[in-house]
């Protein structure tokens, strides 16, 4: 058993060897909290929550940091537009991110700290970088010295000499203006810190290094983020945690984007799909498998179409654990492995949409079983399903979404007031009224539900949409 990761390094799959045996550490680049996620932003977080989950299941120790990004310009800039204080903005958006994660089902990560919380550790190691001439103030701001790392655009794969440095408003002094900011001095009104070079806010960048320092040490197994992150971000933190003496990050995975006509989903563009308005139309555990079951590196393309298949997808899969479930009178626990061809899709650097294949061809054989009265061998099946849904974290009688069924969709009470229509249904058929019965399945059907005689009497289930 070994798992593979892509390494966007190495720019090639590799054999994941942690530092530690038997344990692995990742950092992920999480929220910037100026307004409230969309979907875009909680899948990079859905994605690693998988790969955490997995790595669980092999019997790895996993601690997992999911950071957020609780002042920076935008956060600023929003703070004047609504003339609202900026950490009233950072934990109302926060708090909205951590709502969305929760809603699909994310773990909650071992540690979640806030950049505001590490203000001495940064200063820290600005110290480190300026005594080692990786780093040097001007006009009270911090930059990093890119020429004095040699080292430097190994990740994104770029030339010096053709870099063009993002650069924000204030960054004066700087040596080479590919030199990028670690600390910014302070303006009138914006929020600062004393430093030794004077007051001021931290860089976005040196944020990251760190608080990744901080709860991993010096060398850690894992460094993830979006696509998005690999330039400036991810390669900023290298030059710094490097330059500092940190071994920084052994392996780096990025996830794909959510995209809306072919761009990248984002708040500049308007095109945003907000968690919580997605949330009231869609059932969160769908919300899951839209944006969970693509291979992490690829590119989800938005549209109420994908969204409705995974519906109808997810509803097969679901509709297979209630049948066996009730048939079986009670719960079947998950099985204790799950099928080797599910595991060897999952090592293969996360190999969902290969790993999902093999829950379908189960759940196919479970209904066959079931088709055939082989009590037995569809409770196996189920067994089997449960296992693999748990690693993926879609397991419909798990307790999160358990709890969300019986808190939101107030399933019991739509059950009886169901089973009254149903038992008017029977009674007709009972009198050979057949245009009254059909014309009863026809109003449940749409209303969104789908009915099914069975040799127990007729079920109902939630149709796709």
């Amino acid at each position: 058993m070994t798992i593979r990761l892509y390494d966007t390094n190495a720019r090639q799959i590799r054999d994941f060897v942690p530092l530690t045996a038997g344990c692995v550490s990742i950092y992920l680049c999480g929220a910037t909290v100026q307004a409230a996620p969309h979907i875009g932003h909680i899948r990079s977080g859905l994605n690693f929550d998988i790969m955490r989950r997995w790595f669980a299941y092999r019997g790895y120790d996993v601690t997992f940091i999911r950071n957020v990004t609780d002042i920076d310009d935008k956060i600023i800039k929003k703070s004047a537009e609504q003339n609202r204080p900026w950490w009233s903005i950072g934990y109302e958006n926060e708090r909205a991110f951590n709502d969305g994660y929760d809603a699909l089902g994310c773990l909650p990560p071992t540690y979640e700290p806030r950049a505001t919380g590490h203000i001495t550790e940064m200063v820290e190691m600005m110290r480190g970088l300026i005594e080692r001439g990786h780093a040097y103030e001007a006009d009270g701001n911090v930059y990093f010295d890119v020429r004095s790392y040699e080292g430097y655009l190994e990740l994104s794969n770029q030339d010096l000499d053709d870099l063009r440095q993002p650069s924000g408003e204030g960054e004066t002094g700087k040596r080479d203006p590919r030199d990028f900011a670690m600390w910014k001095a302070a303006k009138p009104g914006e929020p600062s810190w004393e430093t030794p070079w004077g007051r001021g806010r931290p860089g976005w960048h040196l944020e990251c290094s760190a608080m990744a320092h901080k709860y991993l040490g010096s060398a850690f197994d894992i460094h993830g983020g979006g696509i998005d992150l690999i330039f400036p971000h991810h390669e900023n933190e290298i030059a710094q945690a490097k330059a500092f003496g940190d071994e920084f990050a052994k392996y780096w995975v990025h996830n794909g984007w959510v995209t809306m006509s072919g761009e990248k989903m984002s708040k500049s563009l308007g095109n945003s799909v907000l968690v919580s308005e997605m949330v009231k139309r869609w059932r969160p555990i769908v919300l899951r498998y839209y944006l969970g079951t693509p291979h992490y590196r690829s590119m989800i393309e938005y549209s109420e179409e994908a969204l409705r298949e995974a519906e109808s997808a997810f509803a097969r899969i679901e509709g297979f654990v209630q049948r066996v479930t009730e048939m079986a009178g009670g719960e079947v626990a998950p099985a204790a492995e799950v099928p080797p061809a599910f595991a060897e899709a999952m090592d293969d650097d996360l190999g969902v949409p290969q790993a999902l294949a093999v829950v379908h061809t189960t759940v196919r054989q479970g209904n066959s079983a079931l088709a055939a009265d082989d009590k037995e061998a569809a409770v196996a099946r189920l067994a089997e399903v449960r296992a693999m849904l748990g690693v993926l974290g879609l397991d419909p009688l798990d307790a999160h979404w358990v709890s969300e069924t019986e808190g939101e969709d107030l399933h019991g009470v739509v059950d009886t007031l169901v089973r009254l229509v149903l038992d008017q249904r029977q009674a007709a058929r009972d009198r050979k009224d057949w245009p009254a019965a059909d014309a009863i399945r026809d109003r449940l059907s749409q209303a969104g539900l789908v009915i099914e005689d069975s040799s127990g009497g007729p079920r109902w289930t939630l149709g796709p949409r």
